[in-house]
């Protein structure tokens, strides 16, 4: 087995403690490859602390830390290292925190980590990544559904999947708003990218990616868009989907 991916839609639920919902489907992915270790890729958390870019790397980390601590894994952001790539060659499992998913891109343009990691995941360390850290696994970020406060190099990503997800995907739009449905955006893709599939991964569901081998899990299910059929929902289970 090379490729694995945990690519997870949200890392909270409303109301609950940080990544509370999905650690333990952290923690057994990580278990399930002896990971004790882990790379942190913070450069999504622009707000985590407003005061600056750097204390809220700083505090991005602390915050995943404390989840994970009690477990006794380690978890180091890229951050504070002086050789990315080095950090990235040198890693046991890639963890990609969600965020600003064109500040994400635009920091791995800017020092050059796109081949660099995506070469270590296809040659078997561990990744895994919600919101922005699942569409970063993506051939393109063009799925995402935040705000492009900076303009990255190419809207290229990782390319670790041959779909887009849309992480934390709605049905309905919210009450008196009358702006498009997360459906109609997606549909409005797929007329300049026909032959992409989109995935629209529900807050509570999360992928399993082994080679080519893909399993939905979680609490909900997915919907699948095609520019030449109607969508279809994907039930959790435990036989791989095909997408």
């Amino acid at each position: 087995m090379n490729k694995k991916l945990l690519l997870i839609s949200n890392s909270t639920m409303a109301g609950e403690p940080y990544l509370d919902w999905c650690r333990d489907v952290i923690l057994n992915f990580l278990n399930e490859f002896n990971i004790k270790n882990v790379l942190f890729i913070p450069f999504a958390g622009v707000n985590i602390d407003p005061k600056s870019i750097e204390i809220s790397y700083n505090a991005y980390e602390s915050k995943v830390q404390n989840v994970f601590y009690p477990f006794n894994i380690k978890i180091n952001s890229i951050h504070h290292y002086n050789d990315y790539k080095e950090a990235i060659n040198q890693s046991e499992c890639i963890m990609v925190g969600g965020g600003n998913t064109f500040h994400l891109l635009y920091e791995l343009h800017r020092n050059n980590l796109i081949e660099i990691m995506r070469n270590k995941v296809l040659n078997g360390i561990p990744y895994l990544g919600w919101s922005a850290g699942a569409n970063l696994a993506c051939p393109t970020i063009k799925t995402t559904n935040d705000m492009p406060i900076i303009f990255p190099l190419s809207f290229d990503a990782l390319n670790l999947i041959d779909f887009q997800i849309n992480p934390h995907y709605l049905d309905d739009n919210l009450s008196n708003h009358g702006g498009e449905t997360r459906e109609q955006r997606i549909k409005e893709f797929l007329v300049v990218n026909k032959e992409t599939k989109v995935l629209g991964l529900r807050e509570g569901a999360y992928l399993n990616v082994y080679d080519d081998k893909i399993w939905l899990k979680g609490q909900k299910s997915a919907r699948l868009f095609n520019f030449y059929s109607e969508p279809i929902e994907i039930n959790p289970s435990d036989d791989p989907i095909k997408i």
